[in-house]
């Protein structure tokens, strides 16, 4: 019998017309079997997100966009940032963790998403000039970040299932603020940022979940169960609740 590895909180709406949503639970049996790695998971609708995400030892911002609440969304992302909380976001995650960002940390806090209020005289998300629903593209990585050191190539084939992306003309906000964008595709756009000061920041627009047939978890996501399992290792010699804040 495997050990607890901590508690994982999959934020989203749940629904059994996403793929990623029916994908993801298979993906961590693989991992329990693999890894060894029993965590402890929960689905937290966006609409019921709190501060009690503060006691998770991860947050997976799943796709499924437009959210019940895109206060809800970008509150677990906030909430895995200040607290040091292992932080996986994909596709619709991205996208949020990049809203969270720009409006907490680079205080620009007029940015909106394009899907959700297209008239918005500021919009951080807009609509892609060719949809990405259902396709598999290019993803060029940095040299020296995490995603390169995960990966392991200089150059990945991911699958997407989304139509919004980030404004480029955005990036410099954000870059100046610390975020890192460690892959872009092969027209420069960007596709995965980190936060380097973070224990585990990580977001896609891709969604590493659908990739292969399920049975061997992506390296985005195997890395995100061990830092999991490791925050819960290191809460437990310590007592829970007594972890810093990341800075």
């Amino acid at each position: 019998m495997n050990a607890y590895s901590g508690r994982l909180a999959l934020v989203g709406d749940r629904s059994p017309h996403v793929r990623s949503h029916t994908r993801i639970p298979g993906l961590l049996k693989e991992l329990e079997k693999r890894d060894h790695l029993d965590l402890d998971v929960y689905w937290v609708p966006s609409d019921d997100v709190d501060d009690a995400l503060e006691g998770f030892d991860g947050i997976w911002l799943l796709p499924g966009s437009p959210y019940r609440s895109e206060a809800g969304a970008v509150t677990a992302v906030r909430i895995a940032r200040e607290h040091g909380i292992p932080f996986l976001g994909t596709c619709g995650g991205f996208q949020h963790a990049m809203l969270e960002f720009a409006r907490n940390v680079c205080g620009a806090t007029g940015v909106q998403h394009g899907e959700s209020t297209p008239d918005a005289d500021e919009l951080l998300i807009v609509p892609l000039q060719c949809s990405l629903d259902g396709h598999e593209g290019g993803v060029q990585v940095r040299a020296g970040t995490r995603a390169a050191e995960l990966l392991g190539v200089e150059r990945s084939m991911e699958r997407y299932h989304c139509s919004y992306g980030l404004d480029s003309s955005k990036l410099d906000l954000l870059r100046e603020h610390g975020m890192v964008f460690s892959g872009y595709d092969d027209a420069g756009e960007p596709r995965i940022a980190e936060l380097p000061g973070h224990p585990f920041y990580l977001a896609s627009l891709f969604q590493p979940e659908l990739a292969g047939d399920g049975r061997r978890p992506h390296p985005f996501i195997q890395a995100f169960a061990h830092a999991v399992a490791g925050r819960s290792d290191q809460i437990a010699e310590t007592g829970r609740g007594a972890m810093p804040a990341a800075t």
